[in-house]
């Protein structure tokens, strides 16, 4: 009977270090405010891996005050439903993801074909003055506040027929673009067919032939298994694709000063994480090591031929309609 006792001891003894050993993840207390977080969609995306991270994060650290809970392809399934949705106070925190440009006409300048240089470039503008005073913009205009700006890297030429090496390669071509003029003035201007088309009906629309292709950056070109439906990756450096992180005003004002700056912290960390997974693979030697493997083929594009197309065909409209926003992002060093 004793040798059993110690057993039974030595046993709560074991389970007792066990849960002393494992730590203890912060769970929301009772009245935490809740924060939903929507997203069109979940893991592994690369941005939706960042926000779930986001989510947990500020839950964590804000020692269960906030209850941030992300909802990844689940909650509404539309970009421009979840910016509703932000705006009327139904949700708390949201992405337009790629559809910036169409929530946020003062975003589609951004887009304009080659005009932002390269990824210094746009991290210098969007962390620095120019983001200050679109985060102005829009807290005024459409009661939001920028929780921070993030990009889906430079987008590149998919296709099923061949590879596109230069602006005459694209002659004949079908090619799904954002709802948004720009993108449509990029992709006609550039050579080929332009095709507004929702994202959730890209991928049906390759299967069936009613597409020829699309664009996307690299790592979401893999993210999103593109490889299943197309042949060739191209990299042309189209359009730069910044977008945000927004957050209802009137939420966002009701937040003592401790928690804004929590959940802006947060933000940038989830910010750099975002950048880190776009831009190491926006090159020809890492796309080509990844999307090669799964049986794409991928070709660095004639990038200086499509400028010069972008520069006479496209820049010259979207100049004059900008004016002072469009120097000020030449200027940017």
């Amino acid at each position: 009977m004793q040798r059993l006792a110690r057993y039974a001891i030595a046993a709560v003894l074991v389970l007792a270090v066990a849960f002393i050993s494992v730590p203890v993840r912060s769970q929301p207390k009772p009245g935490a405010k809740k924060l939903d977080f929507a997203f069109i969609l979940a893991p592994p995306e690369s941005s939706a891996t960042g926000f779930k991270w986001m989510a947990e994060e500020v839950t964590k650290r804000s020692g269960g005050s906030i209850n941030m809970v992300f909802h990844g392809g689940t909650l509404l399934s539309k970009e421009l439903e979840i910016m509703d949705a932000v705006k009327s106070g139904n949700v708390a925190v949201g992405s337009p993801a790629g559809a910036a440009c169409t929530v946020f006409p003062e975003m589609c300048v951004f887009l304009t074909p080659y005009l932002v240089r390269d990824y210094h470039h746009a991290y210098t503008m969007f962390n620095g003055e120019i983001g200050k005073k679109l985060d102005e913009t829009f807290q005024h205009k459409y009661k939001l506040k920028t929780v921070f700006f993030y990009d889906y890297g430079f987008r590149h030429f998919w296709n099923n027929k061949k590879p596109i090496n230069t602006p005459a390669d694209l002659k004949g071509l079908k090619m799904r673009v954002q709802q948004g003029r720009v993108f449509a003035d990029t992709v006609n201007g550039l050579g080929a067919s332009a095709v507004p088309m929702a994202w959730g009906e890209v991928i049906p629309a390759a299967q069936q032939g009613v597409i020829d292709g699309a664009d996307l950056p690299i790592v979401n070109i893999n993210a999103l298994k593109i490889y299943e439906v197309s042949k060739y990756a191209s990299l042309t450096f189209h359009n730069y694709g910044p977008t945000l992180v927004v957050m209802n005003l009137a939420i966002w004002q009701g937040l003592p000063s401790d928690q804004q700056k929590l959940i802006l912290d947060v933000g940038r960390e989830t910010q750099a994480k975002i950048r880190e997974a776009t831009e190491s693979v926006d090159n020809f030697a890492k796309a080509k090591e990844i999307l090669e493997a799964k049986g794409m083929k991928v070709n660095a594009a004639d990038v200086a031929s499509f400028r010069r197309v972008a520069e006479e065909k496209i820049w010259p409209g979207y100049k004059q309609q900008y004016g002072e926003l469009w120097d000020k992002i030449v200027a940017t060093k």
